[in-house]
């Protein structure tokens, strides 16, 4: 049997010009010269530097289990941020270990964090590549690396990748320019890192199939090759695959893994897979699937958390950059939070229950959000969170993904060289909808209501239990709709909207337990000032007003209403 080769992903990022190209090839050519006694025909075969893939081969280490074999290190070069996020697609955590490679002379750039986030979200470990060491003097290149390896420490404290591995070297002592028999430093070091850090990643060939294809060539006499990464789900020879961007289905002919045929590949498996009668120019890069498996959305609802690095707030009705699945499209987001009273509730992992009643937001909720209710609350101590929140989504065009995914909201228009960072928030699919007019057919399932809060003044008392109100509604507005809702007054008696009250939008409010005497003291002796002022000059109608104003009774009412309901009923508990 051929030995057993384990494949690792190795994600090689940073900010631009960090030198993560050159590190890769550094780590590639040292790898394939090293002396792999074993196997002499990797050595014959020098490199396969394929498709910005690079392979580095190493002996197994003794901690990923007994007898021969070879660990294979595949260097998914990720040119800045959108292919990364491109190859962290649908959560599938094809990417085993980050390596995050910084500037030596520069420290953190704001790709640099930008790829912290990412890493965050999508990987387990990381190790820190501190990049041309060269361009520091000799004598005081040492102290130079401790400063910059502890500034890594403290930035990298509050994330989970606390304490990671920190390696300095230069990938091409001398620059691009420099000839090649210049030796890389640093570099036989930082394998050994990598295979210190490498374990058996968990690997799943349940689910659906689903590849991201990154290169696709067609070989004479064969057919097309497509050459990819599984992200979920295997795939076997004879299988049907479709490519749902093109809406065409095709048999897998043959297959080859590390340029042996396979008859089966799985989550994680570098693999090309060879179809017939397929022109290659229609897919150079995108997604193939079991058939039927992905699903073309035009809005949906996540469950989302905000991006501790993003400044500013996330605000409904503002647009993002959406990546989801294998896309990047614009799309508009509405905020929302369990109701009040389940603020404490178990977060839902994979499902959204539209049994439930939903409070809607202007904006996310966070430590810092500015939203007034928090403020009154915030004397009293912590500001209260949920914990959990959701957003739905709307895209300007629709989106082809798989049903769960990872979806990233990022403020891409920002200039690249402004020192922020661009993602705003990441969170995971769990409901798309695929009808084109889901705001009528989806959306009125969808229980978010707003609180309401309208306030208006007693303008005069009718009889013990009755008073006339104004300033409450617009005199255009239809009365009739809001007979029946209850009011409360300022001086503490509960009341029923009975009906418009002449045209200029007063209404009369129905006190079933009447008016307490005070009440009744209080307007009766506000109206009687009006009506003096009336018969006297105009000084003493602006002094009478004064005074009136400063105790008028008023009347709140509350009620809430859903958003996407159509008749737009207002709702009182």
């Amino acid at each position: 049997a051929a030995p057993r080769v384990l494949n690792v992903n190795v994600g090689v990022l940073g900010h631009i010009d960090s030198g993560k190209t050159a590190l890769a090839r550094a780590l590639s050519t040292t790898g394939s010269t090293a002396a792999f006694d074993r196997a002499p025909q990797s050595r014959a075969r020098g490199i396969t530097l394929d498709l910005g893939f690079s392979c580095l081969r190493t002996a197994l280490p003794p901690q990923l289990g007994p007898g021969p074999g070879e660990l294979q290190f595949t260097l998914v070069d990720c040119p800045g941020h959108a292919s990364l996020i491109r190859t962290i697609i649908g959560g599938a955590q094809i990417i085993d270990l980050m390596m995050l490679v910084i500037d030596v002379t520069k420290g953190m750039q704001t790709q640099s964090a930008e790829c912290l986030v990412i890493g965050q979200i999508a990987c387990q470990k990381m190790v820190v590549v501190l990049n041309k060491i060269d361009l520091l003097p000799e004598g005081k290149r040492q102290s130079a690396i401790e400063k910059m390896t502890k500034k890594m420490q403290k930035t990298l404290e509050s994330t989970k990748f606390c304490g990671c591995p920190i390696v300095a070297v230069a990938a091409k002592p001398g620059g691009p320019e420099a000839p090649e028999s210049e030796n890389p430093l640093g570099v036989s070091e930082l394998i050994e890192v990598l295979k210190s850090q490498a374990y058996l990643p968990s690997r799943d060939p349940s689910g659906h199939f689903l590849m991201a294809v990154d290169h696709c060539f067609s070989i004479k006499g064969q057919g097309t090759v497509m050459t990819g990464t599984i992200l979920s789900g295997s795939v076997s020879l004879g299988d049907n695959v479709e490519i749902p961007a093109l809406k065409v289905t095709k048999k897998v002919k043959s297959m080859q893994m590390f340029h042996t045929p396979v008859t089966y590949a799985m989550q994680g498996d570098r693999v090309g897979i060879c179809v017939t009668q397929f022109d290659p120019k229609l897919l150079e890069r995108g997604l193939i699937c079991t058939p039927e498996s992905l699903h073309t959305i035009h809005a949906a609802i996540i469950s989302l958390k905000k991006i501790q690095y993003f400044r500013g707030a996330l605000q409904t009705k503002a647009k993002f950059h959406i990546t989801v699945g294998h896309e990047t499209v614009m799309g508009r987001v509405m905020f929302f939070s369990p109701a009040p009273a389940d603020f404490n509730e178990e977060i839902q992992e994979n499902g959204f229950d539209f049994e439930k009643d939903y409070l809607y937001q202007e904006e996310y909720l966070s430590k810092d959000s500015s939203s007034s209710e928090n403020k009154e609350n915030d004397q009293a101590g912590e500001v209260q969170l949920p914990r959990q929140q959701w957003a739905l989504l709307e895209f300007e065009k629709p989106v082809t993904c798989p049903k769960l995914c990872l979806v990233i909201g990022s403020k891409l228009d920002t200039d690249i060289h402004a020192n922020t960072c661009r993602l705003a928030f990441h969170g995971v699919l769990l409901q798309g909808m695929e009808d084109k007019n889901y705001t009528e057919t989806f959306l009125p399932k969808l229980k978010v209501y707003k609180l309401k809060h309208k306030e208006g003044q007693v303008e005069r008392v009718m009889d013990d239990y009755s008073v006339i109100g104004r300033s409450l509604f617009k005199k255009e507005t239809n009365i009739q709709i809001f007979v029946g809702l209850k009011v409360k007054l300022s001086t503490g008696e509960d009341g029923i909207i009975d009906g418009g009250f002449g045209q200029s939008g007063k209404f009369k409010i129905r006190v079933p337990d009447g008016l307490k005497p005070d009440t009744k003291m209080l307007l009766t002796v506000a109206s009687k000032k009006k009506s003096k002022a009336g018969k006297g000059d105009t000084t003493k109608e602006d002094e009478s007003n004064k005074n009136d104003s400063a105790q008028p009774v008023t009347i709140s009412l509350l009620f809430k209403r859903y958003v996407f309901d159509t008749q737009k009923k207002m709702i009182q508990s």
